[in-house]
């Protein structure tokens, strides 16, 4: 891999040089051939175990800890980090675009703060297969190259077999990394992350001054907005937006204890940690919009030198945020129902369907792809919305049908089929369904899907999912 150096500019302790921990008996189990050569990464198979376990480099560049700071479920915490990754460095792609390469689950770091830098292979496995997924079904996303197993064991509950698994980003420039430095009083190493963040992700942004940052923090809001709509358009529930969680760039990070909702309820939780429902499906919109606020809060140096001058020009950026998102979200709902235009009623119309998924308990991808599909005849509507649907094919015209069929996936990555192949790697690091359910997982919206993949258990009343740290 041809690798160059990011970050270390920016300030001191922000991108700390440190060396994977060497592991016991890597051995590749899963390689993203296709993203590989997107990335022009051209690495012999023999050298792939190694080299993305972190157990030898081809490059001169010295891998580094990121630091930042994280408002973790409301609480912050001023020194979190890279407690388990290592970013070796960025490659440049076939579009001349740079690629952060970084293991995760390379062992412990400067800001591990005890903690043995490992990773099992459950979440190893969920990170590839759901980005790959979420890829697919057109969401922002990081991405993953590979997983390596280590030949170790990580001591859990119960103790598993552990991994590393290679994440590729368009950068890691997340909120807590700007909380990090303005907790430091950092102005310059602000200014410098600021002006970083605008080269890769807002290069349209010219000015100056504090025109330039206002400037920023409004493209952040409006790509916070756009990733929070994807999220809800397919039933993606992230399950732990902490700041340090929040990329500017507007991708999505961190697989932990995300899920995808089945059984439609803007209440639904998963994650085992997330016991007042801070981050359920519906609360998503409320605190990305409070994530971006604690950005406004950060970059508040680099604005004015007057607190209150700062607050007066950030606050409307902040506040605008729900229009937006309200905006965005109805476009969403219309995109979903194959609505052309907005025509009164139509708020109504989402209302009163979301009421009946809910009082039904209807599967929501398995709802909207039965709606779409009954405008070619090839499914029926579901007996519970036959009186509604009258009203809503009133409101269908002859685009109906594209237009939902580019947004009502047929499959999305289902949480008990997840969970069966994450054991089948955990007692045997293979699963027999991986590739065929990872080939229908990178077609979401074609027309041949195996109905048991689409079926949802009745007992999903007890899962949950586990950050997997």
């Amino acid at each position: 891999m041809k690798l160059v150096a990011r970050y270390t500019q920016i300030a001191d302790d922000f991108a700390v040089p440190d060396f994977p921990s060497v592991v016991a008996a890597p051995t590749l189990l899963l390689w993203n051939d296709v993203l590989a050569q997107q990335l022009n990464i051209d690495v012999a198979c023999a050298e792939r175990a190694d080299i993305f376990a972190g157990n030898q480099s081809n490059s001169n560049i010295e891998p580094v800890a990121l630091g930042y700071s994280g408002h973790q479920f409301g609480h912050f915490s001023p020194r979190l980090g890279d407690g388990r990754a290592h970013l070796l460095g960025a490659v440049t792609d076939q579009e001349q675009q740079l690629w952060d390469i970084q293991l995760k689950g390379s062992g412990a770091t400067p800001f591990s703060r005890g903690g043995d830098g490992r990773c099992a292979i459950g979440p190893a496995v969920r990170e590839y297969i759901m980005s790959e997924a979420m890829h697919a079904l057109g969401v922002p996303t990081t991405r993953c190259l590979a997983v390596v197993a280590s030949g170790e064991t990580v001591y859990r509950q119960p103790p598993q077999p552990g991994a590393i698994v290679t994440r590729v980003a368009s950068s890691h420039i997340r909120v807590g990394s700007f909380q990090y430095l303005a907790t430091q009083g950092d102005v310059a190493g602000l200014r410098a992350l600021a002006d970083l963040a605008i080269e890769r992700h807002y290069p349209e942004i010219t000015t100056s001054g504090a025109e330039r940052y206002l400037a920023f923090l409004a493209k952040v809001v409006e790509k916070q907005i756009a990733l929070v709509v994807s999220w809800m358009r397919v039933g993606f529930i992230h399950g732990v937006m902490n700041t340090d969680n929040t990329l500017v760039s507007g991708e999505t990070i961190d697989y932990g204890p995300c899920a995808m909702m089945n059984k439609f309820d803007f209440d639904t939780v998963f994650s085992s940690i997330d016991r007042q429902g801070r981050y359920a499906f519906g609360h998503q919109p409320n605190i990305a919009n409070w994530n971006c606020a604690r950005l406004a809060e950060s970059l508040m140096p680099l604005i004015s030198s007057d607190d209150e001058q700062a607050v007066a020009l950030l606050s409307p950026i902040i506040n605008g945020f729900a229009e937006q998102f309200n905006h965005a979200f109805s476009q969403m709902w219309a995109q979903k129902l194959g609505l052309d235009g907005e025509q009164v009623g139509d708020k109504e119309l989402v209302s009163e369907l979301l009421t009946l998924l809910k009082t039904h308990q209807l599967d929501y991808t398995n709802t909207f792809n039965a709606l779409t599909q009954s405008l070619q005849g090839n499914s029926d509507i579901p007996q519970e919305l036959t009186t509604w649907s009258q009203s809503w094919l009133q409101r269908t015209s002859a685009d109906s049908y594209f237009i939902m069929s580019k947004v009502n996936p047929k499959l999305i990555p289902r949480n008990h089929i997840i969970e069966d192949i994450l054991q089948d790697f955990t007692r045997q690091q293979h699963s027999p369904i991986l590739n065929e359910y990872l080939h229908a997982l990178q077609q979401p919206y074609q027309s041949q899907v195996k109905e048991s993949w689409t079926l949802v258990p009745k007992n999903e009343l007890n899962y949950q999912t586990f950050c997997g740290t």
